[in-house]
């Protein structure tokens, strides 16, 4: 069909090269027109056209009309532009539409520009020429790129979205990634801005191997930015007033861009008041005026401040505040040694954590105050030079210590709420800022404690008897076991020596075993004293009678024996069967006068008198 169309306009052009005389001779000579007419070519619809005149339509056609070979890129020019497309003249036989979609990255174009096409299709199905913008920039786009990167030279680039880590940029055709942090010199928060948009760019990077494409439009500005980064570093002096834009703010702090140089102001820097974020100061993109605090040789690091611009806090306090005055003020910070009081903008008093309450034992300050509240307090300490104020919450209220002799007189008994321990003792409560000492040997009369913890809990409450009192120590001496008569009073007479109980093998111990004759008197039996009558041993659980053979009051030590049980009746025992002896034996042996006798009788019968 294509060539019908080729066929058909050199047959017009041939008709009007050859017409005039054609129609002269038949007009002049009929009869030799007819004669000398081919009606060959006439039928098959070819007139012969003569052989100078076909060399120089020829060569006409070559050197205006293109040959509409597939996959060749050739320029054309936009003679119309439609709302989807634009008309493309390439100097062949048809125009060539394409779409405007192709041309996204140049929304300048304009009727006369001149622009490369791939003829992608001769002619479609209505002889139209098919022709591709964006397949004739991509067959030529690597080569411009690579150009673009040893130039230098800028390129205009469509960003076409948004991806990981920054934008994909249409450039020349090819697919370029841009990103994110060589958009802009400032930090981006709206990527979506950029989406459809055409910018300029430069090419900073290619990989030859994959056919990777890095491109930067923050590489264009730097330049100009260098340039006024040079001027205002020059200029730089400490004490010097510039303004800037809030370009970044940080949880330490804000970055101002000064004009292509940034400086930070530290968040100590912002405010004479204690902040705990710089975004209740400062606001992204506003602008402000800073003070040049220092920067380093090479001026590459500028600290900025913004608090220096205004009057210190302390410098505006009134002369009439004096130690002594009540102030009220917000808990802006707590530690544990204490909180910090913000009485005026900027001036700030520490309420020492034993400056909270007349209590001696150590508390925290949390236990008292909470950040954001209200207080009032004294003031104990002005230092105008040093800016420093200590403050005092318990001097608001009267020294318990003041009439202490009267309410807790020694010998007195009353009540406490156990506070914390030590390990040789218990602190209790009696009442705010009045804290006694229980000493661990003070707890029980009976029971043998390791530690406090044993025999109480923080919070319980305990009844205690004041042992001593030191005013001017501010020192309590209490007692616990002194609210109860000493039960070992009773037992001295009660578990005398060599007094017999019954009892029951408790433990087994080391050296030994232990029998609880009662909740408080527990007796240890050496191993040596469990030894039974018949040989064996007194086990765990047997009841059995026991002698005791020691008892020490003030040690609460008592020792029992079992077998001093049977042994002291076998010796009884002995004792009497030997006594009955010697009695039998005096009564069987001779008296002395019975002696005489004898010895008279033998001497008569020995002189003859019998």
């Amino acid at each position: 069909m294509a060539e019908n169309a080729k066929q058909a306009e050199v047959e017009a052009t041939e008709a009007k090269s050859v017409e005039a005389p054609v129609v002269s001779e038949a007009k002049a000579n009929p009869e030799k027109f007819l004669k000398e007419f081919n009606w060959h070519n006439y039928q098959e619809g070819i007139d012969e056209v003569d052989a100078k005149q076909l060399q120089e339509f020829e060569k006409l056609v070559a050197e205006n009309f293109v040959d509409t070979l597939d996959d060749e890129v050739v320029e054309g020019t936009v003679v119309h532009i439609t709302d989807r497309d634009a008309i493309i003249d390439i100097n062949a036989k048809s125009e060539g539409v394409i779409s405007l979609n192709e041309f996204r990255y140049n929304p300048n174009l304009a009727v006369g520009d001149k622009v490369e096409v791939l003829i992608d299709v001769r002619e479609d199905a209505t002889g139209q020429l098919v022709l591709s913008h964006r397949k004739a920039r991509v067959i030529k786009a690597w080569d411009r790129v690579i150009k673009a990167n040893e130039t230098g030279e800028i390129v205009n680039g469509f960003v076409k979205c948004r991806t990981k880590g920054g934008m994909i940029v249409d450039v020349f055709g090819i697919e370029a990634f841009l990103p994110g942090s060589q958009i802009d010199v400032k930090p981006i928060r709206d990527y979506d801005q950029y989406v459809n948009k055409t910018m300029e760019f430069k090419v900073v990077k290619i990989n030859h191997e994959f056919k990777n494409v890095v491109v930067s439009h923050k590489a264009l500005i730097e330049a100009d930015i260098e340039i006024q980064k040079k001027e205002i570093i020059g200029q730089l002096e400490k004490g010097q007033v510039l303004e800037g834009v809030v370009k970044n703010i940080t949880s330490y702090g804000v970055f101002i861009d000064l004009g292509g140089v940034d400086g930070l102001i530290h968040i100590t820097d912002l405010s004479w008041s204690r902040i705990n974020h710089p975004n209740e100061i400062v606001e992204l993109d506003q602008k402000l005026n800073v003070v040049i605090l220092d920067f380093d040789e090479d001026k590459s690091r500028i600290q900025l401040g913004l608090k220096q611009l205004s009057k210190h806090p302390w410098e505006a306090l009134a002369d009439t505040v004096a130690v002594g005055d009540k102030v009220k003020g917000k808990v802006v910070v707590i530690a544990d040694y204490g909180a910090f009081i913000e009485v005026a903008d900027g001036v700030e008093g520490l309420i020492h954590v034993s400056e909270m309450s007349w209590s001696t034992h150590l508390r925290s300050a949390q236990d008292f105050v909470s950040v954001g509240d209200e207080v009032e307090a004294v003031i104990l300490t002005l230092d105008r030079e040093e800016r420093k104020m200590s403050l005092g919450i318990k001097q608001l209220s009267a020294d318990p210590w003041t009439d202490i002799t009267t309410k807790y007189p020694v010998g007195s008994k009353h009540k406490g709420i156990v506070r914390n321990f030590t390990n040789f003792g218990v602190f209790v409560e009696l009442e705010e800022g009045i804290d006694g000492l229980i000493y661990i040997s003070d707890l029980s009369w009976t029971k043998k404690i390791k530690h406090p913890s044993e025999f109480c809990s923080a919070g319980d409450e305990l009844e205690v008897v004041v042992l001593e009192l030191d005013v001017e120590g501010r020192k309590l001496s209490l007692g616990h076991k002194q609210t109860t008569a000493n039960p070992w009073d009773k037992y001295e007479t009660e578990f005398a020596l060599e007094t017999v109980h019954t009892g029951k093998i408790a433990e087994i111990v080391d050296k030994g075993a232990t029998v609880e004759f009662n909740e408080d008197i527990v007796a240890f039996i050496p191993s040596r004293h469990l030894e039974k009558e018949d040989g064996s041993k007194l086990k765990k659980g047997e009841e059995a009678e026991f002698k005791i053979i020691e008892f020490n009051k003030e040690f609460k030590r008592v020792v029992a024996s079992h077998t001093a049980i049977f042994k002291a009746e076998e010796i009884a025992n002995v004792k009497a069967a030997a006594r009955k002896a010697e009695a039998q034996a005096a009564e069987a042996k001779p008296t002395l006068g019975d002696a005489n006798d004898a010895l008279q009788a033998l001497k008569d019968k020995m002189d003859g008198k019998k």
